[in-house]
């Protein structure tokens, strides 16, 4: 007999960080979980300091996204677990919603969580913050004119609030950059948009800035988390608590840090290392790992460009950007270009970027996630390592994901009532 499964629909996926943490059962480096506030985040203990994380009750019901490699790379992963490649849909959310419109059956039934990830390059800092009046579509394509629509990509929120209409899960869970906070006042339009779902029917809860190095992530990424309750699903006992002008520690579903980057506290473990995450890591050339072997050449630009630096083994990266080549940071730089790593230039290692590996290290995906997959010689690739920058990049650290899924299933009963076993 074993608790009930908690069925998730996931918008915005990508390659699956918030899918992966949602469901645990992953690999992360030992010193990414503090065992002494979180006792229940580890299953076993694997080899050279990497250990399992204990699996949840999140079970992922339905995926999508716009891009092919991101779909190629989280059914090729999710097929380990069984998961069957229909699970996911390489479509946009506008259309899937038009087609539920139009009567066909898109959206599974009983649906208990919906989670996304809803474009976020419109209120990047680094981005030209277009916000709401983004000029690409819902697929990503420039458009001609200077007329928003619901479909640009600022909007795409929107789409995920008329999937909560349709699916009327007990919780939805939405993710954004850290720049929409910024952003005159995106954050309090959004989170009164999506209390307005399904008539007034969701109590969204004042949304958080998480940064990830507090949770044992090695980098440097912040991201607003938005999460709203279904009123109705809720016990009165609950209820009562979460409408409260202030709610109790206990009973906030928003997870405690675990790591003293950002955060303050007793028992906080010190942030994780990129030195940890990429012990025992071959070079390139070494490696038989193609997520390891391939890397980008592009040349060094100078250091008053993005991405020309060099990573410090001994703290946590820059924030993983969804890029192509240049702005890839430096795993090591040589001497002539400021490089101080002198232990590894003495050995006569080589200038070199970040391979896609490291950089999905970083983002805590567990080392059995192929980023890379060449289909035979020539170069040509099922997944190109261009294409495993670009995903990686765009993805919710894992470790985070998991944090805020077992935040959650740890309160689910008190929220909504133990429900019967099966």
């Amino acid at each position: 007999m074993t608790s009930k499964m908690i069925r998730v629909l996931s918008l915005f996926s990508g390659c699956g960080g918030m899918d992966l943490g949602l469901e645990g059962g992953f690999s992360v480096h030992r010193d990414c979980i503090n065992q002494k506030m979180n006792p229940d985040f580890i299953e076993k203990n694997g080899r050279n300091g990497w250990v399992k994380l204990q699996s949840t009750r999140f079970r992922i019901v339905f995926a999508n996204d716009i891009l092919k490699e991101a779909r190629t790379a989280w059914t090729r992963h999710f097929a380990k677990y069984g998961y069957s490649a229909e699970v996911y849909r390489q479509e946009s959310v506008v259309d899937l919603v038009k087609r539920h419109r139009a009567g066909e059956k898109v959206f599974p039934e009983k649906v208990d969580v919906v989670t996304g990830g809803f474009p976020c390059q419109d209120f990047s800092l680094a981005g030209k913050r277009g916000g709401f009046n983004s000029h690409k579509d819902h697929r990503g394509e420039v458009i001609n004119g200077e007329i928003a629509s619901e479909e640009t990509r600022g909007k795409l929120y929107m789409w995920m609030k008329e999937v909560i209409e349709i699916t009327k899960p007990k919780i939805f869970i939405a993710e954004n950059v850290k720049g929409l906070v910024n952003l005159a006042n995106a954050k309090e339009i959004i989170q009164r948009d999506f209390a307005r779902a399904d008539g007034d029917g969701y109590l969204v809860l004042e949304p958080r800035v998480l940064h990830a190095a507090d949770y044992g992530v090695p980098q440097s990424r912040e991201r607003v988390i938005f999460i709203g309750i279904r009123k109705s699903a809720l016990t009165p006992e609950a209820r009562e608590i979460l409408s409260g002008e202030v709610i109790p520690a206990e009973y906030c579903p928003y997870p405690l840090p675990s790591h003293g980057y950002r955060a303050a506290g007793e028992g906080l473990m010190p942030p994780q290392t990129l030195a940890n995450v990429f012990a025992g890591l071959e070079e390139p050339e070494a490696s038989a790992d193609p997520s390891q072997m391939y890397y980008s050449k592009a040349k060094f630009l100078g250091r008053h460009c993005q991405g020309q630096i060099e990573v410090d083994l001994e703290s946590i990266a820059p924030t993983i950007r969804s890029e192509h080549h240049g702005n890839i940071e430096y795993r090591r730089l040589s001497k002539e270009h400021g490089g101080i790593i002198n232990s590894e230039l003495m050995e006569g290692l080589k200038e070199r970027r970040l391979t896609p590996r490291e950089c999905a290290l970083i983002q805590t995906f567990p080392p059995d996630y192929e980023f890379v997959v060449p289909d035979g010689g020539g170069g040509k690739y099922k997944l190109s390592p261009s294409s495993a920058y670009k995903i990686i990049g765009n993805a919710v650290p894992p470790l985070l994901a998991y944090h805020i899924g077992k935040r959650v299933e740890s309160l689910w009963d008190f929220y909504f009532g133990k429900e019967p076993l099966v």
